[in-house]
């Protein structure tokens, strides 16, 4: 039996767009409803024919759902929350895609009503592109998605959501949500920002024209570069919506690099040798563990 005979996704970017793609393929009896603040998304999606119906608004997309997938930016949680309210039928679930999940509970706990669940959750999968047509139906496939639950929150809820992404080829865990805040902080929005500041560092370094940048790209700036192109307004969301964890870690981070900094300044190749030596480790962990390949390259096909 499927967790969800009717589900809504509200933004249809690379991981909305994905969502219905992987609900088409593994549960193709759902019945999808979808919706995108912008026309010509909203247009593409119909093109696409990604979903069953195309809503013009959030509210009209969610009437009748049992399951309702918030894919947009961080900062539009409350506005959409405020608006789905009064639509939202008794019974339903309202997850969501977003990879800060304190400031979904803040957001939108206060604004749904009595009967509906709220369990936020964070496939934790993507790619640097965006819209519509980046989506495809295996992005989740093998990757974690997280459930952090608020305090209190009915289990059989907690239960159908798990199952909907184990069927989309998810691996679930349950996590509580401010400690999911402080782990993607280090694992993610950290390397985003160094990847944004060392890009844009590069870009305003005097001596280096930007032409060479590109000429002369090696692999580790080319990398920092694809990670950099990622959607500039949900990762302005996120930073300011976990700022507390990523500060945190920033902080952290900035006494290693100080670290590092006297290490180089003082010759001292044993300590870098050891740090070295610690993060191919990590590496390998990764490799190990499935969540990336040990393929030459990346896995990238040229």
């Amino acid at each position: 039996m499927l967790p969800f005979a009717r589900v809504s996704i509200i933004g249809m970017g690379l991981i909305g767009s994905s969502l219905a793609r992987a609900v088409r393929a593994h549960m193709p009896t759902v019945r999808l409803t979808a919706t995108d603040a912008d026309p010509a998304v909203r247009e593409r999606v119909r093109d696409l024919n990604l979903v069953d119906d195309v809503a013009d608004s959030a509210g009209a997309a969610v009437v009748d759902a049992d399951l309702v997938v918030l894919a947009v930016p961080l900062g539009a949680f409350a506005a959409v929350g405020a608006e789905i309210a009064p639509e939202l039928a008794s019974g339903a679930i309202v997850s969501d895609v977003g990879s800060a999940k304190q400031i979904v509970i803040d957001a939108l706990g206060p604004l749904m009503p009595p009967g509906v669940h709220l369990i936020p959750a964070h496939p934790v999968a993507g790619t640097e592109r965006s819209g519509p047509d980046a989506g495809f139906p295996t992005l989740f496939e093998g990757r974690w998605c997280i459930l952090t639950p608020p305090e209190g929150a009915d289990s059989a809820a907690v239960a159908r959501l798990s199952e909907f992404w184990a069927r989309v080829g998810s691996r679930v865990e349950v996590m509580e949500p401010r400690h999911h805040d402080l782990v993607l902080a280090v694992t993610s929005h950290i390397p985003h920002l160094i990847a944004y500041s060392i890009v844009g560092t590069a870009a305003d370094l005097e001596g280096v024209t930007r032409g060479e940048v590109i000429k002369y790209s090696a692999g580790g700036f080319r990398d920092f570069t694809r990670i950099a192109a990622s959607d500039p307004t949900m990762w302005r969301d996120v930073f300011l919506t976990n700022k507390d964890a990523v500060l945190e870690v920033l902080g952290r981070v900035s006494e290693d690099i100080a670290a590092l900094q006297r290490a180089i300044r003082w010759g001292e190749g044993d300590a870098l040798f050891q740090r070295f030596s610690s993060s191919r480790d990590i590496r390998r962990a990764i490799i190990d563990a499935g969540q990336d390949t040990a393929d030459p390259d990346f896995g990238r096909h040229h």
